[in-house]
């Protein structure tokens, strides 16, 4: 089996006395786009979204480590057919929920929105089921999509329904006795009138990392912002987080591993150079223009403890 190492490439300056890195697989090359990273706690799987160049049409990918080796990625069993996207793992990784516009349980043509779906698996090393419509509780003719799961099973997601605070905001729908209660908008310390989207919500939901486009502070085309829960159980105002996480360009896809405290993020940063000192050769080129931060979607990651220690500044 071939071995898929990490390209670990430093992108920028330190922050909280780490490094901003590219997350890039060799295998992740072979693909347009890439966005979305969710990986199981023991840190054998991890799942993400391919798309095409123009984002018309996205599946959902995996890669998996058999004796310490990564192997070449697959697309998932329940993927391949339809807009597939945004997949997210449960905190004990028997449960993958993602986003999609796939043939509904009751119908037979292909939704013109976004829903949410999940698929189950009995142990870490069984096949997924069948994909599942997780119902009109949450699920409308709007859009629903990048869910995030906790400990009890609340589903966080993103929705533009008709009592968002802004152009999107991200919801909770609470799991009570196995059944999800009614979506309620987070408070004004997450939402605004702006955009809101694409939320990783931490297993405990001390912290929730996301995404905002057109507030002041926004760095340019969507940044990352972190809101903490404070003694009352409620959001506090969310933080924007500074460069060189946040860029000029969208950044996105937020997930966590809590046991390294290590943020995966996507971003659309551009650092391809505009002029060369010399003339380059074609090969020389097509390594240019394959630069990891060559503006399409592409994940990094950086260390965050000192962050979340700091929430309660």
């Amino acid at each position: 089996m071939k071995k898929i190492g990490f390209l670990l490439v430093l992108l920028s300056s330190s922050i909280f006395g780490q490094e901003i890195e590219s997350v890039f697989p060799k295998a992740f090359g072979e693909f347009p786009q890439v966005r979305d990273f969710a990986m199981t706690a023991n840190q054998n799987e991890i799942y993400f979204t391919v798309e095409s160049y123009k984002k018309e049409y996205s599946f959902i990918a995996y890669i998996k480590k058999v004796n310490n080796k990564w192997t070449k990625p697959a697309v998932v069993s329940f993927s391949g057919m339809y807009k597939d996207l945004e997949p997210f793992l449960s905190p004990n990784g028997l449960q993958l929920f993602f986003a999609s516009n796939r043939i509904d349980n009751q119908s037979k043509e292909i939704k013109k929105d976004i829903d949410i779906w999940v698929v189950e698996r009995a142990s870490l090393q069984s096949n997924w089921s069948t994909p599942k419509n997780i119902g009109p509780i949450i699920n409308t003719k709007a859009d629903e999509y990048y869910p995030s799961v906790t400990n009890t099973g609340d589903l966080f997601f993103t929705a533009a329904y008709k009592d968002a605070k802004g152009k999107e905001d991200i919801y909770v729908s609470r799991f009570v006795n196995g059944v999800y209660t009614k979506p309620v908008s987070l408070g004004t310390g997450v939402n605004s009138e702006k955009y809101e989207f694409n939320a990783f919500v931490a297993p405990d939901e001390s912290f929730i990392l996301f995404t905002s486009y057109g507030r002041k502070d926004d760095l340019g085309r969507g940044d990352l912002y972190i809101s903490y829960k404070d003694k009352n159980n409620s959001w506090m105002p969310a933080k924007h987080l500074e460069a060189p996480i946040n860029s000029a360009n969208i950044d996105y896809c937020p997930f966590v591993d809590i046991k390294t405290n290590t943020l995966y993020f996507t971003s659309a940063r551009n650092e391809l150079r505009k002029s060369f000192s010399s003339k380059k050769n074609i090969d020389e080129l097509t390594r240019a223009l394959k630069f990891d931060a060559n503006g399409l979607g592409r994940m990094y990651k950086v260390n965050i403890k000192e962050l979340l220690e700091r929430k309660r500044d």
